[in-house]
């Protein structure tokens, strides 16, 4: 008698079957100590476990740099004068 391969359900993680685990970790960019200590934490739901690694990478993107002035900006200013667009819109052209 021929018996049917269980079915896995589709939208949780299980954390025996390699192939799933090695298939989530390359989609979400995950190391096996990541993937453990998030499924550990939040559940196996591959919904929750998609978005808590989401989280974390946008908690570990350093924010962005000040604006920085343009270079002539910074030259002008360091020898004494200031251009700016009022300055040089106000200034009479001989």
């Amino acid at each position: 008698m021929r018996r049917s391969k269980p079915q896995p359900i589709r939208n949780k993680l299980d954390l025996t079957d390699r192939i799933q685990v090695r298939l989530i970790k390359k989609r979400l960019k995950l190391s096996e100590t990541e993937l453990t200590a998030i499924v550990g934490r939040i559940g196996n739901s591959l919904s929750a476990i998609s978005k808590e690694a989401t989280l974390q990478r946008s908690a570990a993107v350093p924010p962005a740099p000040a604006e920085v002035p343009p270079a002539a900006m910074i030259a002008s200013t360091a020898g004494g004068e200031q251009t700016t667009p009022e300055a040089e819109a106000g200034a009479p052209s001989s």
